[in-house]
Order: structure tokens, then C-alpha cells, then sequence
């Protein structure tokens, strides 16, 4: 069976009557007042796409169900005395902009349309139904460039002095037919067809067809909908809004979609078809005044808004015709709303008694949030687009251009000027820039660019590629398109949510979200936000229910102390090469040139006070949660000078007979360590085998800065994680030097917690071999950054530029692999490294510390996996609280998951 009348489906066979279907249904089995009509269902359409026609059953049902629709009305399809008339719209399971548009008045022909205007007693309502007919059908059905049909009403709209198309008379619009038909014709190669039947069929085959148009398409590309799915095609008995001033058409919404705020809130036009409402032709009335001129049609509706929002319990979008003072139902469907409005009416439910705390949970997400939390533009101001790149990091962010690092601690620290670090793109030597600037602008790089991974962890706003701006460093200026040209010290706005780039200042309003999670706002203060009390509740809730901790990625005091605000339950990566940058870089190139054990002690004795510190300052905004050290992980060459600037600046020297032998002995090392790939070269633990001391070195101020704050009263947790493990041989050569160090650090000072010793699986061979590496490891923290790197094989900051919009395009990935985990590949690896691994260790904690820690989407999959804790940038910590949340109510909804250790689900919080 592939047709369902409206009275047979429900608003659960959404799969296979697509949403609108199915809403139409439930609105029937209500006993709302819906035009009679019927679906045909996805599987037909599925059908049709495979072997490029309709199933051979489906002419037969389409005669079967129309007999009983012209039954229902008294008319028959296309009569010339007194004609049924019908719609057909497209109706996927998920709404989908980009496909075909509804066609209004099938079944008028040059002899139909007499006899309607015989029926209604008005000529005008019949040539004006049938020159809409007209054009819908040529744009949506035959392909017809819209632009012919719209310059012909704008010609006859000017001869006849008329503003709107209601003010054309019976004669306009005959004429208008007459023109349209021709238009079809010259098109189409075809005439429009007078076979009522024919136009029917053409329609259905048209939304079948839409499902692959290249619209639909990229919708489906950004939203993630499966492309096997097909749609629905409704047909429906026509009701009329355009019979006069007791008629019209109308969308409302039983909330504010924008607000969420109680009330009734729409749009009404009268005397026209609903396309008209939605392309704006005329200028609607508020849905209130539809009170004043048909009373008893508004009080029905407000029942009917009552009704449906009390059966699906949530808020509403609705689509009726008033004809001719009778109401009718066209279209119903849980409304889409804003992020703020999606928090607030999720609370505003659960008070009104609809839905539960944790059906209210499950209604909200982390993207949701994020857009809550980010600082925004005020959309009332002026604005002057110049740019626009990828929106790698949200927020708003003004400032004035500076092209360099320096420059930009400088006007920030000294001047005390907010700056927008340009660069083409950025590396660690920008840390400090990157920090001191209010947002990082960059020509090159994509979504998962060190400029966008560091700007997330940090909560800066972003925007990569920005191809269209030719930067150029040395004279400090970019050029924009159309000449525009930005000098330094300009000001410049970057929406990071937008990508866009604007010249001078946009105004931004604050985040009273991101003040709540700092501690600024209370939220149960009598004059709090609503949306702050809303975000409030639904983060207890989700606290309340998730299994999964959350922690943080955080390098520096600052960083710690505000993840920890932010509601981290300690530290999931504290990455340590970022305490090898600026100043300190000299004590590095003073160990790689070491010539002799001496040399190398006294550079890593310089060092170690340096990091103890800065352990000390983390254990101490940390205090009581675990914190998570990953020991040096780069390649040493990233810590010394560029090898093509080094050589030039040698060779230089030697020309001018001033040869300096600090910076040839520099030349001889960069030239010994440079690595064609570093990225698969001398980083990681191999760094800690082949390098003697480094490694040593930081395990032993990890474990005096434990010494030192438990001294001083504090609760250090801290654990030291040994990156790119491949072979448990490695683990247990690295894991025996640190033991060592720690027990000479005990010995020393009295200090007795433990410090467990982990690894970062981040290599596939790591994650297949997991069993052995349990038996040296007490913890594995997922790196899927390079993990994705690994097992896909290319480099994460080389392809965004390359060939990953051809991929997205082509429908290879879905989204990027590094913003949502690879659940096939990467994923996969992740759950056999976990499952094995604590087959081999049962209390072997699970983590994962890359960029998916933070992705709503990539956080249920962990939860499913059963780590005890994810680990994203401060910024992001909001969010996947929300999301652990949510992934174990949802999960609860399916199978229940597995028992978990007390004692473990404690730790992992």
C-alpha cells in the first residue's frame, strides 16, 4: 500500500507519511477541521528514485483515494460544471528547505475555470486562482524560470495603475492566463497541459524528483539527513482563502518562536492563498486583528491552538484558510524556535505540567547552547561587510587590526586597546597574540586550523579562510574585494558565528548565559532573566542525570580557574609545550645544543623551577579535582628558529664577514631535527627515550608542585599522561623513568597521594593493542584529534584548505571528522581500545581530551561507549554537561545502560 487517506496514519508514521503527512492525519483522528486528502507515502518515492518510476501500483491507489476525496466534497477533479481542485506539497520525515514548493489549484483547465466562477459567484476568483495555478505549475513542475511569470504581473499591475495583484480585475487577470500560458509554452516546449489527471501526476512526479535537487541537497548535507529517506506527497482538497474580505489565509504559533514567550503570535492576510503569506506580496495584519473582523473563526482557532499544543505538548506552528468564514487546518508541526526560546519554553512546559524534567532536558541541545553563550552583534546596528571566511569560532569580536604577535600584547597590555590579530594563518608563536587579542582573523586554514582549535579552547572569537583578503605582513594591511583596504591599527568587527568580516565597529551585547556559568548573575535572584532561570534548571537536571564527567582542556591558571567556573570537574589535558614558548624557548635551543651532559643539566635545571611553577598555580585553582598532565608531545623543531629564515640570516652573516657561531650551531641542529612529516616523526614518548632528562624533568616538578601544595594545605590530584604511545614496550620504558623520579620526589619530600601514571591513545596500533597497554596504564585518555589524523591519514591543518569542501560537497563526509567523531572508523577504534582495555584492567579509567570532547553529537557516542569523562576548552565545558545529560536520558529511552562502579562514577566527576 502506498497511500494512506488522512484518516489511516498518525503523527508517529512520520517515516513513512514524512511530517506533514502524518500531522495532517493526527489532526483528522482529532476531529480538528482538515480538508479531506490523502499521502503518498516515502516508500514510493523511493521506489521512484531507484528505477525512475512510480511503483505500478501507484496509479491505481491515487484513482482509488481521489474517488473517495471527490466523494467527501461533491465534486469531481476537473469537472467543468463545478470542479474539485487540489494541492500538492512535498513532506519529508524532517522539514526541508530546497524542496519543491506546493502547487495550488490543480485540476483548472480553460473549461474548469468557467464553471468554478460560476460556482463561487466570482469570475475574478476564478482567473485569479487559475493564473496562480499557471505559475506554480511552470516553476515547480516544468522548471520555468520564475522571473518570466513575475515580470508579466509587474507589466499588467503597471498598465492597469494597480499596487497589488487584488487589485486587478476578472479581465487583467484573463489576460494575465493567456500570457502565462504563452510563457509556459515558449519555456517548456509544451502547453500547459488541460488533462486534469495529467497536471496531477506531473505534480507528483515533480516532488519526487525535488528530493535530489541541489537545494534539498545541501540542506541535507548541513543538517545531517540521510539521503535514502525520500518524501511524501500530499494531495489535498482545495479551500480557498481568496474568495473576498471574509476570506484569507493565516500562520500562527501557539508561543513567540523567537521569545518563547506565552501568547498567541501570527500573521493573518485576508482575501488570499497561503503562498502569499510566505512570499511577503503584501504586508500581513498581527493574527489579533483576525478578531475583529470574524470572531466566532478566531475563537474556533484559538481552541484549536489550545487543543494541538496540549496533545503534542510543545509549541505549535500552524497553517489555516478562512473561507469564506469557515475555518480549515492546512498544516500543523512542532515549530522551530530560537536557542533562547527553545530553553524557555522547555521550562515553561514542564511548570505548566506537560512534559517531565527530563522530557524538557531532551527538547534542548549543546548547539542551542553554544549560541546562548557566545557574545553577539546587535542586529539593529549598521553594519559594512568587506569578508566573509569559515565561522571557526562564535562570538562577536571589535577591535583594531594588528598583524603580529607583538604588536598586539603590546596595544593590549600597554595601550589598553582591543585588537584582531590578522594573520594568513597562525601558529604556536601567536599563543601570546592570540591571548592578548579580543579575535583572530586568518586568509588560510579551516574549522579545525590551530587559529580555530586554540581560539575555541580559549573562548575567542574566529573566523578562517577568509580567502578573499590578500594579507600582507610586511607593510601591516589586508586588501579586501572591491579595493577596500584595512590598515593597522583600523578597526575591523568578525562575526564568528557568521564568518563574516565588517569594517569598523559593530556593536556587541553581552552573553548574560556566559556571566551566569562565570558566577556573575544568580540565577534565583528576584530580578534574574528568564533565560538565565531556563538554562539554570535544565543544567541541574542534566548534572543530576548524566553518568559521564566532565572536564576541561586548560594550560595555564587562568584557563583552570575558568573552566572551573564554568562547571569542570577538573582537568582533562593540561598540555605542557604551551610553557615552552616565549621567553623560555632559550632554555630549549640551550638543551638541543647541549653538547655535553652539563650543558643539558643546566639547561633542564633552568626549566624545572619554570614548570613547577606553573604546576603549582594549576593544582591550586584545581584543588581536590584531578588534574591531567600530557608530558611534551611536539616535535623539538616547533620550539627553534624557521629553518629557511635561519639559513638565510647565516649565510647573510658569512657574506659580511660576520659569521655568528651561537646561530650556526643553531643552523646544525634545526637542519639535524627538521622532519619532513613531524607530525609522524620525534614527538611524544619518543621524545622522553631519545631526549635524556626531558621527560624526568617534568615528572619530577609535576610531583614537587603536588609536594608543595598538599604543604600548603591544598588537595593536589594530579596524573601524568605519556603521549603517542604505540607499543606497550614504550609505555613501560617511560612509565619506569617516571616512577623513579616520583619515588625520589617522595622520599624527598613526605608527599604521599598517588599520581597515576596514563596514556594518550591516539595512534591506531595503541587503540588495537589496548589489552597490553591496560597492564602499564591506569587510565587512557582518547586524543581523536590525532587519532582522526591517524587513521584517516591526513593532516588536520593541511586538508580544511583542500579538498574537504569537495568531500562535505560530495557527500563523502557527512560533516568534518574532526568536529564530529567518525563513528564507523575512528569510533570504532575508540570502543575496542575500551572494551579490551578494561578487559584487561577492570578500574582502567576512560577519557577522551580532543577537540569531540565538546561536540554534542561525538558526546553521546561516548557515553554509549561508557567513558567515565570527556575533556573539551572551558568554553565548551557548558555544553557537554548539557549533553552527558541528555545522553543518558535518551539512552534510558532505548536500553537501559550497563551498572557502573559507585566509586568510579564519583571519580569521574
Amino acid at each position: 500500500m502506498f497511500i494512506y487517506d488522512f484518516a489511516q496514519g498518525n503523527k508517529d508514521m512520520r517515516d513513512l507519511l514524512g511530517g506533514k503527512g502524518a500531522n495532517l492525519a493526527e489532526m483528522t483522528n482529532l476531529g480538528l477541521p482538515v480538508p479531506p486528502g490523502f499521502t503518498i507515502t516515502t516508500e514510493a518515492c523511493r521506489t521512484y528514485l531507484e528505477t525512475g518510476r512510480e511503483p505500478a501500483e501507484l496509479h491505481d491507489e491515487v484513482t482509488a483515494h481521489l474517488t473517495g476525496v471527490e466523494k467527501a466534497r461533491g465534486k469531481t477533479l476537473g469537472d467543468p460544471g463545478d470542479p474539485l481542485l487540489v494541492s500538492v506539497r512535498s513532506g519529508a520525515k524532517f522539514s526541508m528547505p530546497g524542496m519543491m514548493d506546493t502547487v495550488l489549484n490543480i485540476g483548472l483547465t480553460d473549461q474548469s475555470v468557467r464553471g468554478l466562477a460560476e460556482q463561487a459567484g466570482d469570475e475574478r476568483f476564478a482567473w485569479d486562482s487559475y493564473r496562480r495555478l499557471l505559475q506554480m505549475f511552470g516553476r515547480t513542475v516544468l522548471g520555468i524560470d520564475g522571473a518570466h511569470f513575475d515580470e508579466a504581473l509587474e507589466d499588467v499591475k503597471r498598465d492597469r495603475g494597480a499596487e497589488h495583484d487584488v487589485d486587478l480585475d476578472a479581465d487583467a487577470l484573463r489576460g494575465l492566463v493567456r500570457t502565462y500560458k504563452s510563457i509556459v509554452s515558449e519555456e517548456s516546449g509544451r502547453d500547459f497541459p488541460q488533462d486534469p489527471r495529467e497536471q496531477l501526476d506531473a505534480a507528483v512526479r515533480a516532488v519526487f524528483d525535488s528530493w535530489n535537487a541541489p537545494r534539498a541537497e545541501t540542506y541535507r548535507r548541513q543538517e545531517r539527513i540521510p539521503a535514502d529517506l525520500g518524501t511524501a506527497v500530499n494531495v489535498v482538497a482545495m479551500v480557498f482563502g481568496n474568495l473576498g474580505p471574509d476570506s484569507g489565509t493565516g500562520v500562527a504559533f501557539t508561543r513567540d518562536p523567537a521569545s518563547g514567550a506565552r501568547g498567541i503570535y501570527g500573521d493573518y492576510l485576508a482575501n488570499a492563498q497561503g503562498e502569499d503569506v510566505v512570499a511577503g506580496i503584501r504586508n500581513t495584519v498581527p493574527l489579533a486583528d483576525l478578531g475583529q473582523h470574524n470572531k466566532e473563526a478566531y475563537a474556533q482557532l484559538l481552541d484549536i491552538m489550545a487543543t494541538l499544543e496540549g496533545h503534542y505538548r510543545d509549541l505549535c506552528d500552524i497553517e489555516f484558510t478562512i473561507e469564506r468564514g469557515r475555518l480549515w487546518m492546512l498544516q500543523t508541526r512542532v515549530g522551530k524556535r530560537t536557542a533562547a526560546a527553545a530553553f524557555r519554553i522547555a521550562v515553561q512546559l514542564v511548570d505548566e505540567g506537560l512534559v517531565e524534567e527530563d522530557e524538557a532536558l531532551a527538547r534542548v541541545d549543546g548547539h542551542q547552547l553554544a549560541q546562548l553563550m557566545f557574545p553577539r552583534f546587535d542586529e539593529r546596528a549598521q553594519r559594512t561587510p568587506i569578508a566573509k571566511g569559515m565561522n571557526a569560532s562564535p562570538g562577536a569580536a571589535v577591535g583594531r587590526a594588528v598583524f603580529d604577535t607583538g604588536t598586539a600584547v603590546d596595544w593590549a597590555q600597554n595601550a589598553h586597546e582591543q585588537v584582531i590579530l590578522v594573520r594568513r594563518e597562525t601558529t604556536p608563536d601567536d599563543l601570546d597574540g592570540m591571548i592578548a587579542a579580543r579575535g583572530i582573523l586568518t586568509s588560510r586554514g579551516g574549522k579545525t586550523s590551530h587559529a580555530a582549535v586554540v581560539a575555541r579552547g580559549m573562548g575567542k572569537t574566529c573566523v578562517c579562510g577568509a580567502e578573499e583578503l590578500d594579507i600582507d605582513l610586511g607593510h601591516g594591511l589586508f586588501t579586501a574585494p572591491g579595493g577596500v583596504e584595512v590598515r593597522e591599527g583600523d578597526v575591523i568587527s568578525i562575526d564568528g558565528s557568521s564568518g563574516e568580516v565588517f569594517l569598523g565597529e559593530v556593536p556587541v551585547v553581552d552573553s548574560p548565559v556566559v556571566r551566569y556559568f562565570e558566577g556573575e548573575l544568580d540565577p534565583d535572584a528576584a530580578a534574574a532573566d528568564e533565560l538565565v532561570g531556563a538554562v539554570h534548571r535544565l543544567m541541574t537536571v542534566a548534572d543530576d542525570r548524566r553518568r559521564m564527567g566532565v572536564r576541561a582542556n586548560a594550560d595555564m591558571p587562568e584557563d583552570a580557574a575558568r573552566a572551573r567556573s564554568m562547571g569542570a570537574a577538573g582537568i582533562g589535558l593540561c598540555r605542557t609545550e604551551h610553557m615552552f614558548l616565549g621567553d623560555r624557548r632559550r632554555y630549549v635551543e640551550r638543551l638541543i645544543l647541549a653538547e655535553g651532559e652539563r650543558e643539558r643539566e643546566e639547561a633542564l635545571e633552568a626549566l624545572l623551577p619554570l614548570q613547577r611553577d606553573d604546576f603549582v598555580q594549576i593544582l591550586a585553582a584545581m584543588d581536590g579535582l584531578p588534574v591531567t598532565v600530557r608530558l611534551l608531545d611536539p616535535p623539538l623543531h616547533e620550539f627553534l628558529p624557521d629553518l629557511t629564515e635561519l639559513s638565510v640570516r647565516v649565510a647573510l652573516a658569512r657574506e659580511r664577514g660576520k659569521e655568528d657561531s651561537g646561530d650556526l650551531r643553531l643552523l646544525q641542529a634545526v637542519r639535524r631535527l627538521h622532519e619532513q612529516n613531524p607530525m609522524l616523526g620525534l614527538r611524544g614518548v619518543r621524545l622522553a627515550l631519545v631526549v635524556p632528562g626531558l621527560a624526568t624533568m617534568q615528572v619530577r616538578a609535576i610531583a614537587e608542585a603536588a609536594a608543595i601544595r598538599a604543604d600548603a594545605g591544598g588537595d593536589p590530584r594530579v596524573e601524568v599522561m605519556i603521549p603517542l604511545v604505540g607499543a606497550v614496550q614504550e609505555l613501560e620504558l617511560s612509565r619506569e623513568d617516571a616512577e623513579r623520579t616520583i619515588a625520589e620526589v617522595r622520599q624527598r619530600t613526605g608527599f604521599s597521594a598517588p599520581i597515576p601514571i596514563g596514556t594518550m591513545v591516539e595512534l591506531p596500533r595503541a587503540a588495537l593493542t589496548a589489552g597490553d597497554i591496560a597492564q602499564v596504564a591506569e587510565f587512557f585518555s582518547f586524543g581523536t584529534n590525532d587519532l582522526t589524523q591517524t587513521t584517516w591519514g591526513f593532516s588536520r591543518d593541511d586538508v580544511e584548505g583542500s579538498f574537504f569542501s569537495a568531500y562535505l560537497e560530495k557527500g563523502v563526509f557527512g560533516a568534518s571528522p574532526f568536529e564530529s567523531i567518525d563513528v564507523d572508523g575512528v569510533g570504532r577504534l575508540v570502543r575496542i581500545a575500551s572494551e579490551e582495555g578494561r578487559a584487561s584492567r577492570r578500574d582502567l579509567k576512560l577519557g577522551v581530551c580532543g577537540e569531540h570532547g565538546g561536540d554534542p553529537e561525538s558526546v553521546h557516542f561516548f557515553h554509549d561507549v561508557g567513558l567515565d569523562y570527556v575533556s573539551c576548552s572551558a568554553f565548551r565545558v557548558p555544553v557537554a554537561r548539557l549533553e552527558a545529560g541528555r545522553a543518558a536520558v535518551l539512552a534510558e529511552r532505548t536500553a537501559p545502560t550497563g551498572p557502573m562502579d559507585s566509586d568510579a562514577a564519583n571519580a569521574s566527576r
